[in-house]
């Protein structure tokens, strides 16, 4: 899930500097990818990695707050992010791409839904929309299970009860890690208890619960939210490795793949380069889509170099 970041810590500073300290490599043949702590972006930056060492390009996985990796796009320190979740990131991306600083690529995930869930037990008793929640305030005892602090959707849960909109004026939110969030959540619906939770997708919660995402009520923000999450590179990447830029512009991902990497990688706690590259070797079909017309590094086809490795 992506989290609105209002200002760099000292942390972030330091890893900028590290970066800037970093002289780019020469015919880009060091492809550095900016990854925020989100396992679905984690997984998907080390099976679109490993296709790439394939084609012959060597790469780096830098693991990054959101600012910094935006700063390191746009001073070409880095060059691919597969984390650009819109609206969240909207504010923060888009002044960058108005000012020709970075390129959003494609949308490699589309039409994913965030917002407040529920159990499907809990959606099947009427509780469908968030307007419902209030109705059975102490079956949840007015309290919502958001995630870390500062995300955009916990910003919006805390609009609405502060503005008492969708007649959530009386509910608190709990934030926490999303990890702890789960937790709290799996222990709830193991004893069917009611409880309302931040959801998103893909993620292995989808997979693993059986939920239903509620309806937005009175334009309060906190549910039904369609996401597209965009690769973005610097805006010179195009001209620099076309082949690369070509691969990255149709490397466009099934909400129900990234479900997958997500539950093996976060939820049986899998190596992300060990999914990574079963998945690959599993779904070679797929791979080919994102790789039509693509060469390698030496001119050879990349999908034909790629099955000579993998198959």
């Amino acid at each position: 899930m992506p989290t609105t970041i209002k200002s760099m810590s000292l942390k972030a500073g330091f890893l900028l500097t590290a970066l800037t300290a970093t002289p780019a490599m020469a015919e880009l043949d060091e492809l550095r990818f900016g990854v925020p702590p989100w396992p679905g972006v984690t997984v998907k930056s080390e099976v679109a990695a490993q296709l790439l060492e394939t084609m012959g390009y060597q790469t780096r996985q830098q693991d990054l707050a959101v600012s910094v990796i935006l700063e390191g796009l746009s001073n070409n320190d880095l060059e691919v992010y597969l984390g650009g979740w819109y609206p969240v990131q909207t504010d923060m991306v888009e002044p960058l791409v108005a000012d020709g600083k970075v390129e959003k690529v494609v949308s490699n995930i589309s039409g994913a839904n965030s917002g407040l869930v529920v159990p499907q037990y809990v959606y099947d008793a009427g509780v469908t929309t968030v307007a419902e929640l209030a109705e059975h305030h102490d079956r949840f005892d007015g309290e919502i299970q958001g995630i870390e602090a500062g995300t955009g959707i916990n910003e919006a849960i805390l609009n609405a009860i502060d503005n008492d909109l969708a007649g959530l004026g009386d509910w608190q939110l709990r934030e926490s890690s999303t990890s702890a969030m789960l937790a709290q959540a799996e222990q709830k619906m193991a004893d069917e208890e009611w409880v309302t939770f931040v959801g998103w997708e893909p993620h292995w919660m989808n997979v693993s619960f059986d939920l239903a995402y509620l309806a937005d009520s009175d334009d309060a923000g906190v549910a039904a939210i369609e996401s597209t999450v965009w690769t973005i590179t610097p805006a010179s990447l195009a001209d620099e490795a076309p082949e690369v830029h070509r691969f990255l512009s149709q490397y466009v991902i099934d909400i129900e793949d990234q479900n997958e990497w997500v539950h093996e990688y976060s939820y049986e706690e899998r190596p992300a380069d060990e999914v990574a590259h079963e998945w690959i070797g599993n779904n070679l079909d797929t791979v080919a889509e994102w790789l039509e017309g693509v060469e390698t590094r030496d001119g050879e086809s990349a999908i034909e170099q790629v099955r000579a490795v993998y198959q």
